[in-house]
């Protein structure tokens, strides 16, 4: 049998070109292998239970390394690795090539199956509402963004399924970039469209400021990475209906900047207390209350 996919194959003939990733993204992987492994053996050892994989921006499955210039394995080729197994993968990216080179990789297995489209689109529509509780069937989703391009509407429904554990990246640098600005009034209307479709809705714009009395007036004075992180796990809790969400891990680069913040998510206190493990385990620096 071939690996399914739902888009016809690229004919373009241009060479793909492979995204040269930084130590923090080479560790996010190996966070994401660890965690992955973590979770196939405790439910392996719960009878009955069908154990699924997604990665929501799957990329070609392998990329090449900042620091040794070699081409190494990306997340999808690392969590195909995990023993014991998932009984289902299911990989998306909206770029076509890049499937398409996945698929050259993965080679015919039927346990995986590639989307091409909109991740928003495709977990609301194809994926999650296969992962039913009521069906014995249990997933670990990765969304890791390509900045702010995932919608709150995946985050909810994840945590409202009460079958899926999740591990996210908070992109805390495009944020900063694009809408978390020192001064908010010359933020785009765009750039705020897309951090409140993330955030799920414009309270973002509350925490991230704080009010500030000038000689004359008052004015906005922009909060620090990891208040606004904070708020965001509490969201996780009390919005998307996660029942346990781990301490964000800071992914920073060799100078020191935050990057992102990786969170993990569950309905079981034992998968939190796996992630904060693993993330421990890695954490170079002093993690968020």
């Amino acid at each position: 049998m071939l690996v399914r996919i739902f888009a016809p194959a690229k004919t373009r003939e241009d060479a793909l070109k492979f995204d040269t990733v930084g130590e923090w993204s080479e560790l996010k992987i190996k966070i994401v292998a660890e965690y992955a492994k973590a979770y196939t053996t405790i439910l392996r050892a719960q009878k009955g239970f069908t154990r699924v994989y997604i990665d929501a921006f799957s990329g070609p499955g392998r990329h090449i390394s900042k620091k040794s210039g070699e081409f190494i394995p990306g997340s999808p080729l690392e969590v195909l690795a995990v023993s014991p197994a998932f009984d289902e993968y299911h990989f998306i990216d909206l770029d076509r090539g890049k499937l398409d080179e996945l698929r050259r990789q993965v080679g015919a297995r039927p346990d995986v199956t590639l989307y091409q489209g909109d991740c928003n689109d495709v977990l609301l529509k194809e994926v999650f509402p296969t992962v039913r509780y009521e069906d014995y069937r249990r997933g670990l989703c990765l969304l890791d963004p390509y900045g702010l391009s995932l919608k709150w509407e995946v985050i909810a429904s994840a945590g409202h399924s009460r079958t899926i554990d999740m591990i996210l990246n908070f992109p805390v640098a495009d944020m900063n970039r694009n809408a978390l600005w020192r001064d908010p009034a010359k933020v785009s209307a765009d750039a705020k469209k897309r951090m409140t479709a993330f955030w799920g809705d414009d309270s973002w714009s509350k925490v991230a400021y704080s009010t500030k009395r000038g000689l004359f007036e008052e004015f906005p004075e922009k909060e620090d990475n990891e208040t606004i992180a904070r708020a965001f796990r509490k969201r996780l809790k009390e919005v998307a209906g996660f029942a346990f969400v781990s301490q964000p891990l800071p992914m920073r680069n060799s100078k020191g900047a935050t990057i992102y913040y990786l969170f993990g998510a569950s309905q079981k206190e034992v998968g939190v207390k796996i992630i904060d493990s693993v993330f421990k385990k890695h954490d170079r620096s002093r993690r968020v209350g």
